[in-house]
């Protein structure tokens, strides 16, 4: 998906998705609930003469450390978990073309009633296919439009990459840190703020510089990327982009690596310091016992730690104690509702004034995010 393309939507559907966001941690259901003798008799027809088939469309391998394998992961949780009573399938490598509304039309011809499309870019293909199968239910992860059998679906990634903040702002010797960024949208800048916020929450004399792909999976221009940090004295790396080339490279490297959507073992064996993860089974599980009941309604939801959505896991046992207390007991106020990464005072990198002191910022400020915070280096690129 080109650039401009990117942005147009990402900020146009920001005032939509907060009408449904800003509950936070709560599903916010597009209606209720319906009675169990108005079961959906979709769902009904298809279970009763057999499995409930599912499908799942990737944007890149199912089989390599990134995106699209913590999503296959999950995939895998929910067929074990259902067993005999539903059948899945996924497709992967789907480019955000014409080719989605190809793959996700064959996919509804081919009988499957719940389909989960897990990427962004997949946005309108899905809107116009789901109007031509109004008897399939389709999920989308990460966008913001929705439909009478259209859901989306997201992780408040942000909360989890601020405690991996900490984790680098402990680790680095050379108090430059980096970031190698697909898109200057707010999931990316929630990202990179949070983690910034993080960083400098306990080592304020630490920068963070950023280099862009324009690309959500391209590991040429990963790794490009990655080697580019090194060169500007960067000593521990993270990312948010598909591939697990960045983790491959800072392994090369011997540089210390915090890796995005998996934990990526096996790219960085003796480098990685710890991964910023998703978690997408409880939320598929759900959602297909939801078809399977007939009790199916579409909503949006935006999950952090309360919803167990996302983690940081595989943290080095070489932290300082110290610091991996307060990211413990970080996790456990977050969890609990108890403390927002964006919580005033915070200024942007031009100076401006974001949110004031003991201001938390809302779900619309997050959806519509278009600054860096002090403490990252350079501004953000034009769109074009």
């Amino acid at each position: 998906m080109q650039k401009r393309q990117v942005l147009k939507f990402a900020f146009a559907g920001a005032a939509s998705l907060v009408l449904t966001a800003c509950g936070g941690e709560k599903d916010a259901a597009a209606g209720s609930a319906q009675p169990a003798e108005k079961k959906d008799a979709a769902a009904a027809q298809t279970t009763a003469g057999g499995k409930l088939k599912v499908a799942f469309v990737y944007v890149s391998p199912a089989n390599e450390e990134g995106w699209s394998t913590q999503h296959e992961l999950a995939r895998q949780a929910v067929q074990q978990k259902f067993g005999d009573k539903i059948e899945t399938k996924f497709i992967e490598s789907v480019p955000e073309n014409a080719d989605a509304e190809r793959v996700l039309r064959d996919l509804a011809n081919q009988g499957n009633k719940l389909i989960f499309a897990t990427s962004f870019g997949y946005m309108n293909s899905v809107m116009k296919v789901a109007k031509e199968f109004p008897g399939v239910k389709f999920e989308h992860a990460t966008g913001y439009k929705t439909a009478e059998n259209v859901s989306n679906y997201s992780g408040r990634f942000y909360e989890a990459r601020y405690l991996a903040g900490k984790l680098a702002g402990a680790t680095t010797k050379t108090n430059v840190i980096g970031y190698v960024a697909a898109l200057p949208i707010p999931e990316v800048l929630q990202g990179i703020n949070a983690f910034t916020l993080g960083v400098r929450s306990v080592n304020p004399k630490a920068e963070i510089r950023v280099v862009w792909t324009s690309a959500w999976y391209d590991p040429g221009k990963e790794a490009d990327a990655t080697k580019s940090l090194i060169g500007q004295q960067c000593d521990v790396i993270t990312h948010h982009t598909n591939s697990s080339a960045v983790a491959a490279t800072a392994e090369e490297a011997k540089i210390p690596v915090i890796s995005y959507n998996t934990s990526m073992k096996k790219a960085a064996p003796t480098m990685l310091v710890g991964a910023v993860i998703h978690q997408w089974a409880d939320y598929y599980a759900d959602r297909v016992q939801a078809v399977l009941d007939g009790t199916w309604t579409k909503q949006s939801v935006w999950g952090g730690f309360p919803k167990h959505m996302v983690a940081l896991v595989d943290i080095t046992s070489k932290l300082d104690p110290k610091v991996a207390a307060d990211i413990a007991e970080s996790q456990k106020k977050l969890e609990a509702g108890e403390i927002h990464p964006f919580t005033g005072p915070i200024r942007s990198n031009d100076g401006r004034e974001v949110l004031k002191a003991g201001e938390k910022a809302t779900d619309e400020q997050l959806l519509t995010m278009d600054y860096l915070v002090e403490g990252v280096v350079g501004k953000l690129p034009q769109a074009g």
